[in-house]
């Protein structure tokens, strides 16, 4: 995760070097009414970035991952509104996403990180 867009440019540049592939995406929103979207924007985004091919079995791994992930945050965001960094990466077989939220209401907001693994 990073600060800015620089610096997450640099950052994948210089894991790509590792021949590890990665992906960043900004996401907010209402926890409950948003799961199914970053689910989706986690395929999308691992799609788009070539984390991914087309197959079913690629696109499940990432969805399953993004899931885990959400599972640690749930208990934490239900009813609550999130903000916040989703990253992706796949080194060989194995595939993380992690998530890191503001989980809250206006400036009262709490930090949850979930972490989600598959080997495809």
């Amino acid at each position: 995760m990073s600060a800015s867009r620089e610096e997450e440019r640099a950052l994948k540049a210089r894991y790509a070097e590792l021949d590890i592939k990665v992906a960043a995406v900004d996401f907010g929103g209402e926890f409950l009414t948003s799961v199914m979207r970053i689910v989706e924007c986690c395929v999308v985004a691992a799609k788009r970035e070539g984390i991914i091919g087309e197959t079913h079995h690629e696109e499940g791994a990432v969805a399953g991952a993004a899931r885990e992930s959400l599972s640690q945050i749930t208990s934490k965001a239900i009813g609550l509104n999130v903000g916040g960094k989703i990253g992706i990466a796949r080194h060989g077989e194995h595939l993380v996403v992690g998530m890191f939220f503001g989980i809250g209401l206006l400036h009262l907001n709490e930090v949850a990180i979930g972490l989600g693994h598959r080997v495809i």
